[in-house]
Formats: C-alpha cells, structure tokens, sequence
C-alpha cells in the first residue's frame, strides 16, 4: 500500500501539486534504506535535498572596509553648487518682467491690430505646413487603395 502512496506522490510531484508535507513523506521515503528496485532512479532527486543542507561554505570572503568620503570635500562641492546656482540666477535671470496689472495691452488701436495680424500670419504659416503634410497622406491612401483593392 505504501508503495503505491509514494508512486502517486512521485507523479504529483513533477506535475508541481504536491503540499509540503507530502514532499517531506518523499524525502523520508528516499532517505531510507529500504526503496523500491524500479524507485531508485529517483533517490538523487530526493536524497539531493538532504545532501545540499550538509554543505557549507568554507571559503574566507575578504572584507575591505569602506572608505568613507571625506566631508570636508563635499562640504567643499556643495559650496561651489550653490555659489555657482546664485551667480547663474542673478546673472542670466534678471529678465524684465512686466507688473500684474498690464496684460500687454496697447494704447493705440492700430499698432494692437498690426501686432495681432503678425501673430495671426505666424499661426497661419504654421497651419498651412500641417496642412501640406496632411496632402501627402491622402495622396498615400488613394495610392495604397488603387493597389490593393478592397
């Protein structure tokens, strides 16, 4: 009866759905003496377990230990980062920028209407250059239509 136990536990095995307490009846079983002629290919399998807990690592790893960074050079690095960041903000950012209250309005009409006509022909350049490009994906489609027909 035991015999056929193991065999099912041994085909639940490799099909990966035996428990932990099935596997450990495995192990037992193979770790004993008395196992079954046509079970004795499978006694490595099992009996690798026990053998792999005996090893241990017998090696010296060398330790070397850490060198720590000196801080007065960071101190040093960090310094310099600053000093560096106020010149770059005082220098290069000191734009002109206009009060909350004016929103870049003009106080003559005409000069409003020749600047808002710049800012028109601008966005119409750029829209007329989408457009082309749009051209050549029709052209792609009716092309690509007249070869495969539908």
């Amino acid at each position: 009866m035991e015999l056929v136990r193991i065999e099912q536990l041994i085909d639940k095995y490799f099909e990966g759905q035996t428990s932990i307490a099935e596997e450990r009846e495995l192990k037992a079983y193979f770790s004993s003496s008395d196992v079954a002629q046509h079970l004795e290919q499978y006694r490595d399998v099992f009996g690798y377990f026990t053998q792999a807990k005996e090893h241990q690592f017998t090696k010296s790893v060398p330790l070397q230990p850490r060198k720590q960074f000196n801080v007065v050079w960071l101190s040093i690095a960090a310094s310099i980062v600053i000093v560096f960041g106020v010149v770059t903000f005082r220098f290069l950012g000191t734009e002109e920028v206009q009060p909350a209250g004016e929103l870049g309005t003009y106080d003559n009409p005409e000069l409003a209407m020749a600047e808002t006509q710049k800012a028109l022909d601008l966005v119409s350049e750029k829209l007329n250059v989408g457009i082309e490009s749009v051209s050549y994906i029709n052209e792609y489609e009716s092309t690509k239509n007249k070869i495969f027909k539908k």
